[in-house]
Protein backbone atom coordinates (compact mmCIF):
# COMPACT_ATOMS: atom_id res chain seq x y z
CA UNK A 1 0.00 0.00 0.00
CA UNK A 2 1.23 3.57 -1.19
CA UNK A 3 -0.06 6.94 0.14
CA UNK A 4 -0.02 10.53 -1.70
CA UNK A 5 2.87 12.47 -0.34
CA UNK A 6 1.78 15.99 1.11
CA UNK A 7 5.19 17.79 0.79
CA UNK A 8 3.61 20.84 2.19
CA UNK A 9 2.58 19.22 5.20
CA UNK A 10 5.73 17.57 5.76
CA UNK A 11 7.90 20.36 6.00
CA UNK A 12 5.51 21.73 8.60
CA UNK A 13 5.62 18.72 10.66
CA UNK A 14 9.59 18.28 10.05
CA UNK A 15 9.82 21.86 11.17
CA UNK A 16 7.96 21.37 14.43
CA UNK A 17 9.68 18.64 15.58
CA UNK A 18 12.70 19.69 15.10
CA UNK A 19 11.85 22.47 17.18
CA UNK A 20 11.15 20.28 19.76
CA UNK A 21 14.17 17.66 19.19
CA UNK A 22 16.64 20.79 18.80
CA UNK A 23 17.63 21.02 22.51
CA UNK A 24 18.72 17.35 22.74
CA UNK A 25 20.41 17.02 19.69
CA UNK A 26 22.60 19.87 20.49
CA UNK A 27 23.21 18.00 23.54
CA UNK A 28 24.24 14.99 22.06
CA UNK A 29 26.96 17.00 20.23
CA UNK A 30 29.53 15.42 21.36
CA UNK A 31 28.51 12.04 20.22
CA UNK A 32 27.52 13.62 16.83
CA UNK A 33 31.22 14.41 16.36
CA UNK A 34 33.05 11.48 17.22
CA UNK A 35 30.29 9.66 15.02
CA UNK A 36 30.45 11.78 11.79
CA UNK A 37 33.60 13.17 12.42
CA UNK A 38 35.23 11.27 9.81
CA UNK A 39 32.51 11.69 7.16
CA UNK A 40 32.59 15.63 7.98
CA UNK A 41 36.21 15.91 7.20
CA UNK A 42 35.71 14.23 3.61
CA UNK A 43 33.14 16.48 3.11
CA UNK A 44 34.99 19.44 4.04
CA UNK A 45 37.61 18.47 2.03
CA UNK A 46 35.37 17.09 -0.88
CA UNK A 47 33.79 21.07 -1.04
CA UNK A 48 36.87 22.17 -1.00
CA UNK A 49 37.03 24.44 2.18
CA UNK A 50 40.00 26.05 3.03
CA UNK A 51 41.83 29.71 4.25
CA UNK A 52 39.39 32.19 2.63
CA UNK A 53 36.51 30.40 1.67
CA UNK A 54 32.92 31.45 1.95
CA UNK A 55 31.10 28.49 3.12
CA UNK A 56 26.99 27.80 2.57
CA UNK A 57 25.72 25.08 5.10
CA UNK A 58 22.05 23.86 4.16
CA UNK A 59 19.94 21.82 7.03
CA UNK A 60 22.85 23.13 9.45
CA UNK A 61 21.43 21.84 12.94
CA UNK A 62 23.17 22.34 15.82
CA UNK A 63 25.96 23.73 13.63
CA UNK A 64 28.75 21.18 14.46
CA UNK A 65 29.78 20.91 10.70
CA UNK A 66 29.65 24.66 10.28
CA UNK A 67 32.18 25.01 13.50
CA UNK A 68 34.21 22.72 11.47
CA UNK A 69 34.26 24.57 8.55
CA UNK A 70 34.64 27.85 10.20
CA UNK A 71 37.50 26.94 11.58
CA UNK A 72 39.33 25.30 8.06
CA UNK A 73 37.85 29.39 6.47
CA UNK A 74 39.72 31.00 9.23
CA UNK A 75 39.20 34.76 9.63
CA UNK A 76 39.51 35.77 5.96
CA UNK A 77 36.56 32.98 5.57
CA UNK A 78 32.55 32.57 6.79
CA UNK A 79 30.18 30.62 6.83
CA UNK A 80 26.39 30.71 6.68
CA UNK A 81 24.20 27.76 8.46
CA UNK A 82 20.87 27.33 7.47
CA UNK A 83 18.47 25.43 8.57
CA UNK A 84 14.14 25.49 8.43
CA UNK A 85 14.46 25.43 12.05
CA UNK A 86 15.21 28.39 14.29
CA UNK A 87 15.43 27.05 17.27
CA UNK A 88 18.11 24.40 16.55
CA UNK A 89 19.71 27.57 15.01
CA UNK A 90 20.07 29.15 18.25
CA UNK A 91 22.15 26.60 19.36
CA UNK A 92 24.44 26.89 16.58
CA UNK A 93 25.05 30.67 16.58
CA UNK A 94 25.48 29.94 20.61
CA UNK A 95 28.29 27.23 20.02
CA UNK A 96 30.07 29.56 17.55
CA UNK A 97 29.66 32.27 20.03
CA UNK A 98 30.92 29.84 23.05
CA UNK A 99 33.86 29.22 20.45
CA UNK A 100 35.03 32.53 19.80
CA UNK A 101 33.92 31.43 15.93
CA UNK A 102 32.02 35.23 15.24
CA UNK A 103 32.53 34.41 11.41
CA UNK A 104 29.52 32.27 11.43
CA UNK A 105 26.13 33.73 10.39
CA UNK A 106 22.78 31.53 11.05
CA UNK A 107 19.48 32.30 9.25
CA UNK A 108 16.74 30.48 8.76
CA UNK A 109 15.95 29.65 5.13
CA UNK A 110 14.06 26.70 3.95
CA UNK A 111 17.06 24.67 1.69
CA UNK A 112 14.59 24.40 -1.58
CA UNK A 113 14.11 27.96 -1.16
CA UNK A 114 17.56 29.27 -0.59
CA UNK A 115 17.45 33.08 -0.17
CA UNK A 116 21.11 34.12 -0.80
CA UNK A 117 22.95 35.85 -3.60
CA UNK A 118 23.95 34.45 -6.90
CA UNK A 119 27.56 33.45 -6.72
CA UNK A 120 28.04 34.13 -3.12
CA UNK A 121 30.42 31.15 -2.04
CA UNK A 122 32.91 28.74 -2.79
CA UNK A 123 31.57 25.71 -1.01
CA UNK A 124 28.22 24.52 0.04
CA UNK A 125 27.75 21.56 2.33
CA UNK A 126 24.40 19.61 4.09
CA UNK A 127 25.73 17.10 6.80
CA UNK A 128 22.72 14.63 6.66
CA UNK A 129 20.19 17.12 5.71
CA UNK A 130 19.82 16.88 1.96
CA UNK A 131 18.01 13.29 2.36
CA UNK A 132 15.19 14.47 3.98
CA UNK A 133 14.33 17.71 1.62
CA UNK A 134 10.94 16.78 -0.84
CA UNK A 135 12.62 18.26 -3.91
CA UNK A 136 16.18 16.99 -3.55
CA UNK A 137 17.32 18.56 -7.08
CA UNK A 138 15.32 21.77 -6.64
CA UNK A 139 17.63 22.34 -3.18
CA UNK A 140 20.68 21.34 -5.40
CA UNK A 141 19.83 23.62 -8.37
CA UNK A 142 19.45 26.23 -5.04
CA UNK A 143 22.97 25.67 -3.98
CA UNK A 144 24.59 25.15 -7.48
CA UNK A 145 23.17 29.32 -8.05
CA UNK A 146 24.75 30.19 -4.83
CA UNK A 147 27.85 28.91 -5.98
CA UNK A 148 30.68 30.64 -7.70
CA UNK A 149 31.68 29.47 -10.76
CA UNK A 150 34.22 27.05 -10.11
CA UNK A 151 32.69 26.32 -6.78
CA UNK A 152 31.79 22.85 -4.77
CA UNK A 153 29.07 20.97 -3.47
CA UNK A 154 29.57 18.22 -0.78
CA UNK A 155 26.56 16.01 1.44
CA UNK A 156 26.78 13.62 3.68
CA UNK A 157 24.09 11.17 3.72
CA UNK A 158 23.42 7.63 4.70
CA UNK A 159 24.41 4.57 2.14
CA UNK A 160 21.28 1.93 1.99
CA UNK A 161 19.38 0.16 5.55
CA UNK A 162 21.11 -2.81 4.99
CA UNK A 163 24.49 -1.00 5.87
CA UNK A 164 22.73 1.22 8.54
CA UNK A 165 21.12 -1.44 11.56
CA UNK A 166 21.68 1.51 14.02
CA UNK A 167 18.76 3.24 12.26
CA UNK A 168 16.99 1.18 10.13
CA UNK A 169 16.14 -1.59 12.58
CA UNK A 170 14.00 1.20 14.60
CA UNK A 171 12.47 2.82 11.28
CA UNK A 172 11.24 -0.95 10.58
CA UNK A 173 9.80 -1.53 13.93
CA UNK A 174 8.16 2.01 14.42
CA UNK A 175 6.28 1.79 10.51
CA UNK A 176 5.47 -1.99 11.43
CA UNK A 177 3.59 -0.67 14.68
CA UNK A 178 2.51 2.35 13.76
CA UNK A 179 1.09 1.02 10.43
CA UNK A 180 2.58 2.87 8.13
CA UNK A 181 2.37 2.84 4.57
CA UNK A 182 5.70 2.17 2.35
CA UNK A 183 7.06 5.51 1.39
CA UNK A 184 5.23 7.10 -1.45
CA UNK A 185 7.35 7.82 -4.49
CA UNK A 186 9.93 10.46 -4.52
CA UNK A 187 9.31 10.52 -0.51
CA UNK A 188 12.21 11.68 1.56
CA UNK A 189 14.14 9.56 4.61
CA UNK A 190 17.04 8.59 5.69
CA UNK A 191 18.24 6.45 3.14
CA UNK A 192 16.67 8.09 0.08
CA UNK A 193 20.09 8.85 -1.75
CA UNK A 194 21.63 5.55 -0.52
CA UNK A 195 21.09 3.33 -3.24
CA UNK A 196 24.31 2.99 -5.69
CA UNK A 197 24.63 5.93 -8.07
CA UNK A 198 21.59 7.89 -6.63
CA UNK A 199 23.59 10.58 -4.83
CA UNK A 200 25.87 11.42 -8.22
CA UNK A 201 23.08 11.34 -10.38
CA UNK A 202 21.40 14.00 -8.50
CA UNK A 203 23.94 16.24 -8.25
CA UNK A 204 23.97 15.98 -12.53
CA UNK A 205 20.32 16.70 -12.51
CA UNK A 206 21.35 19.60 -10.56
CA UNK A 207 23.76 20.78 -12.93
CA UNK A 208 27.09 19.86 -11.12
CA UNK A 209 29.98 18.11 -13.07
CA UNK A 210 33.14 16.29 -11.87
CA UNK A 211 30.41 14.31 -9.66
CA UNK A 212 31.76 11.51 -7.49
CA UNK A 213 31.13 9.88 -4.14
CA UNK A 214 32.70 7.68 -1.51
CA UNK A 215 31.46 5.48 1.42
CA UNK A 216 32.54 5.74 5.07
CA UNK A 217 31.97 3.30 7.45
CA UNK A 218 30.60 5.14 10.58
CA UNK A 219 29.78 2.80 13.57
CA UNK A 220 27.78 4.12 16.24
CA UNK A 221 29.28 3.96 19.08
CA UNK A 222 27.47 4.20 22.26
CA UNK A 223 28.29 2.22 26.31
CA UNK A 224 25.09 0.46 25.73
CA UNK A 225 21.83 -0.33 23.36
CA UNK A 226 19.93 1.30 26.05
CA UNK A 227 22.25 4.78 25.10
CA UNK A 228 21.18 4.12 21.58
CA UNK A 229 18.29 4.18 22.33
CA UNK A 230 18.34 7.06 24.32
CA UNK A 231 20.29 9.49 21.93
CA UNK A 232 17.79 8.77 19.17
CA UNK A 233 14.72 8.28 21.49
CA UNK A 234 15.79 12.37 22.34
CA UNK A 235 17.07 13.59 19.29
CA UNK A 236 16.41 11.98 15.67
CA UNK A 237 13.26 13.97 14.45
CA UNK A 238 12.86 11.47 11.53
CA UNK A 239 11.76 9.19 14.26
CA UNK A 240 9.39 11.35 16.14
CA UNK A 241 7.67 11.90 13.27
CA UNK A 242 7.01 8.59 12.41
CA UNK A 243 5.73 7.73 15.67
CA UNK A 244 3.35 11.00 15.92
CA UNK A 245 0.43 8.50 15.79
CA UNK A 246 0.93 6.57 18.49
CA UNK A 247 -0.09 6.94 22.16
CA UNK A 248 2.26 7.41 25.01
CA UNK A 249 2.27 3.61 25.69
CA UNK A 250 2.39 2.65 22.90
CA UNK A 251 5.59 4.83 22.10
CA UNK A 252 7.01 2.74 24.84
CA UNK A 253 6.46 -0.56 23.90
CA UNK A 254 7.91 0.26 20.60
CA UNK A 255 10.98 1.66 21.97
CA UNK A 256 11.34 -1.47 23.87
CA UNK A 257 11.16 -3.89 21.29
CA UNK A 258 13.71 -1.53 19.34
CA UNK A 259 15.89 -1.70 22.40
CA UNK A 260 15.53 -6.04 22.44
CA UNK A 261 16.66 -5.73 18.61
CA UNK A 262 19.55 -3.43 19.05
CA UNK A 263 21.14 -5.51 21.90
CA UNK A 264 22.54 -7.83 19.80
CA UNK A 265 25.15 -5.48 18.65
CA UNK A 266 26.21 -4.79 22.22
CA UNK A 267 29.60 -6.37 23.08
CA UNK A 268 32.80 -6.34 25.57
CA UNK A 269 33.64 -2.95 24.19
CA UNK A 270 30.24 -1.77 24.38
CA UNK A 271 27.35 -1.03 21.81
CA UNK A 272 28.40 -0.59 18.29
CA UNK A 273 26.17 0.22 15.75
CA UNK A 274 26.66 -0.67 11.73
CA UNK A 275 26.50 2.54 9.94
CA UNK A 276 27.76 3.28 6.59
CA UNK A 277 27.85 7.34 5.26
CA UNK A 278 28.25 8.29 1.63
CA UNK A 279 29.93 11.43 0.60
CA UNK A 280 28.36 12.75 -2.71
CA UNK A 281 30.19 16.04 -4.19
CA UNK A 282 30.47 17.99 -7.58
CA UNK A 283 31.58 21.23 -9.11
CA UNK A 284 29.98 24.20 -10.69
Amino acid sequence: MTTTFDPIRYKSTTRAQWEDAAAAWDAWGPTLEDWLGPATSLMLDAAGVRAGSRVLDVAAGAGGQSLAAARRAGPTGGVLATDISPAILGYAAAAAARAGLDRVRTREVDGEELDVEAAEFDAAISRLGLIYFPDQTRALAGMYRALRPGGRVAAVVYSTPERNDFFAVPVSIIRRRAGLPAPAPGQPGPFSLGAPGAAEDLLRRAGFRDVGARAVPAPLRLPSAAECVRFERESFGALHQMLAGLAPAERDQTWAEIHRELARFEGPDGFVGPCELLVAWGSK
